[in-house]
């Protein structure tokens, strides 16, 4: 026992006053207490983004729209004939995009064959592309009417 706690048993406080002795009054409080007091510097200095709320929270699912280019469709239809979403068909191909994990088909590239292409939706570029190869882009709103 140090020889300090001997010469103060009896004091009550042991010469710390009336809060610093108990539980965590000696550093201002446990954890985040005083923030908005004693501790409200330090939080303005270290922790500016504590106290409020940032940023905002999308409820919605959202489903990002994945593309293709013709010339990167022309460039992978082996890739696609081998994992059974194309096929010949007389000089060119039937290409499903949508079975091949793609919404659109963009128009940037080259056509050289003519393709018939089913696919969610397409650019007015890519359609024109197409068909000036000879080719056709079957969307779902064409096939219901």
């Amino acid at each position: 026992m140090p020889s300090r706690t001997r010469k103060l048993r009896g004091s009550r406080t042991h010469g710390r006053g009336k809060k610093h002795g108990r539980g965590a009054g000696g550093r201002g409080g446990h954890g985040n207490a005083g923030l908005h007091k004693h501790k409200f510097k330090w939080m303005v200095k270290y922790d500016p983004m504590h106290f409020g709320r940032h940023g905002f929270t999308r409820h919605a699912q959202i489903h990002e729209t994945k593309a293709i280019n013709l010339e990167q469709l022309v460039a992978r239809v082996p890739e696609f004939e081998a994992a059974g979403h194309a096929k010949k068909a007389g000089a060119g191909f039937e290409i499903d995009l949508t079975a091949a994990g793609f919404d659109k088909l963009l128009g940037g590239g080259r056509v050289g064959a003519a393709f018939t292409i089913t696919v969610q939706s397409a650019s007015e570029q890519a359609k024109a592309k197409v068909q000036e190869a000879g080719g056709h882009v079957l969307l779902p709103e064409a096939a219901k009417e």
